[in-house]
């Protein structure tokens, strides 16, 4: 049998998305981000291909369409482009930035390299007070990031709003629902953005606040009932929050019906196993299957330092283990995995969603057909912080709830170039020293994600008037609210030097610590 989904146009999301708006990606870093804006006004909301037809979008019947940002220059030769009908369809329009410039370029307006280029802040000036920036101030901030800019509008347009180096920050089309502004609402850095966004959501494409994650809860609990009936579901368990609210959302739709398997790959965090089996054996009682695979990780990935390989290597040997534990199952029919809104969009998993794949995720498409189970992804409509009020919602306890995020691959991301037992050894103490005193700070709830990566260099050090030649550990701290978008954590001085000297004094093999000031982006929150 081959393996099916039981997800997308057929999952109950459906039923509660009646009024959607769905963002055009034109490979912007941000178009997840303006999704999950949407949806912070109780409103669904789905990011497309920026091809997809006019007629798709009609049978999708949303409220609102948002045009997104993107890299490229509409007047270069392959830049993106949407199709020009979906203007004429008199579903409102909002161009954001590149997607601004497109909407221009089709409706007769000339977009044109600016001699200013504006990335940061800006003071924006609104012209024309209209439904777009209802109850908003004749000034506010606005963050910009754009090489090009309208050079001429149509007559067909008026300009809304400016800044001192963008005559035409915002625009309307005097007859049909279609509007543009060259800065970026979705982003914290335009603090009044969200207020925008609301006035199109609502004030502009009149959507009404019907999407709810307890409505939500109660359909997928309803559908898994429905489409399980008294098969068994296999679930499999990470010690993460994603897996966790997978399998607590299961265990209350079907009970005693759900197996649960661990693999313990060798590339947990410190105690995390000993974690998991209290969690799931005390907590929900569940039929718990732990695998121990570590040898079989280690010889995979020995002398492999490219992230990406390391990546589809463990996605391999992860899919090997679960399926042979799979099969020991009696009577097993479903699998349950843990995957997320963002990683059907990274991955290209979506046929109507951004094509291009960012990073491998091995719990979407990776399942092989033989596999013979059909597949069940009761997450793939929700971002990582509704993920979080969903497992608030089914009663997990908050201490794994609000537990920090783990990658997939585990602490081989983390531990750069070869990974060695060695290595990870190192990298797991200096890890839970950086947890232990964010959490002795009373920090844990304040950051968004922190931990300890172990680096591929070496340096000179003195200790105990010793000459060492020692591995250096970077501490990564970051806020978030979406994880799509985040900033250092400004951590105190004091707990900085706490963890240093701790890792240093407790951890043999280091003798050099630095704190990682990247944001996302240009960085991103891991190191690979």
């Amino acid at each position: 049998m081959a393996t099916e989904t039981l997800s997308g146009e057929t999952a109950p999301a459906e039923s509660l998305t009646e009024q959607r708006i769905v963002v055009l990606d034109f490979g912007s870093q941000y178009a997840q981000l303006i999704a999950r804006r949407v949806r912070d006004q109780n409103v669904y909301c789905q990011i497309l291909r920026h091809d997809i037809t006019a007629e798709r979008i009609a049978e999708l019947a949303p409220k609102g369409i948002i045009l997104s940002g993107g890299p490229a220059s509409v007047y270069q030769d392959g830049a993106p482009r949407c199709d020009p009908a979906l203007f004429k369809l008199g579903i409102p329009v909002l161009g954001i930035c590149y997607g601004m410039q497109l909407t221009c370029d089709a409706l007769g307006g000339k977009v044109a390299k600016t001699t200013t280029r504006e990335y940061g802040p800006a003071n924006c000036t609104v012209q024309m007070q209209n439904e777009l920036f209802a109850d908003l101030p004749s000034e506010m901030d606005v963050w910009m990031s754009h090489g090009d800019q309208i050079s001429s509008v149509a007559e067909s347009f008026e300009t809304l709003a400016s800044t001192p180096t963008c005559p035409h920050a915002a625009i309307r089309h005097r007859e049909l629902p279609v509007f543009g502004i060259q800065f970026h609402p979705e982003v914290t850095h335009t603090p009044l953005g969200g207020k925008l966004l609301e006035n199109f959501v609502v004030g502009v494409c009149g959507c009404e606040a019907t999407w709810h994650l307890s409505d939500f809860a109660e359909a997928v609990i309803e559908h898994v009932r429905e489409t399980v009936g008294d098969r068994r579901v296999i679930c499999g368990l990470s010690g993460g929050v994603d897996s966790s609210v997978v399998a607590a959302l299961l265990y209350k739709a079907i009970g005693s019906q759900l197996s649960c398997i661990l693999v313990d790959n060798g590339l947990l965090r410190k105690n995390e196993q000993q974690l998991v089996i209290k969690e799931f054996s005390e907590h929900f009682k569940t039929d718990l299957h732990v695998v121990h695979a570590e040898d079989r990780f280690m010889a995979s990935l020995a002398g492999i330092s490219e992230p990406q390989e390391k990546r589809r290597r463990i996605g391999h040997d992860f899919i090997e283990c679960f399926k042979a534990e799979a099969l020991n199952i009696k009577d097993a029919h479903f699998l349950a995995q843990g995957t997320l809104y963002p990683d059907v969009i990274e991955s290209g998993a979506d046929p109507d969603g951004p094509a291009a794949t960012i990073k491998l995720h091995h719990n979407v498409g990776g399942l092989p057909e033989e596999l013979g189970f059909e597949l069940i992804e009761p997450l793939r409509d929700l971002f990582k912080d509704e993920v979080r009020r969903l497992g608030l919602e089914l009663g997990l306890p908050e201490n794994l709830v609000w537990r920090h995020p783990f990658p997939g691959p585990g602490l081989a991301v983390r531990c750069l170039g070869e990974v060695t037992r060695e290595k990870l050894a190192v990298l797991r103490e200096a890890d839970a020293i950086v947890v232990e005193e964010i959490e002795k700070a009373g920090l844990y709830r304040q950051t968004s994600q922190s931990f300890a990566v172990l680096l591929p260099v070496q340096s000179v050090g003195v200790m105990g008037d010793a000459r060492t030649y020692d591995n250096a550990v970077a501490i990564r701290s970051v806020d978030t609210s979406d994880f799509m978008t985040a900033d250092w954590s400004r951590l105190p001085y004091d707990l900085l030097g706490r963890m240093s000297s701790r890792i240093i004094n407790e951890v043999n093999g280091v003798n050099r610590v630095c704190y990682d000031i990247s944001s996302k982006p240009p960085a991103t929150i891991e190191w690979e």
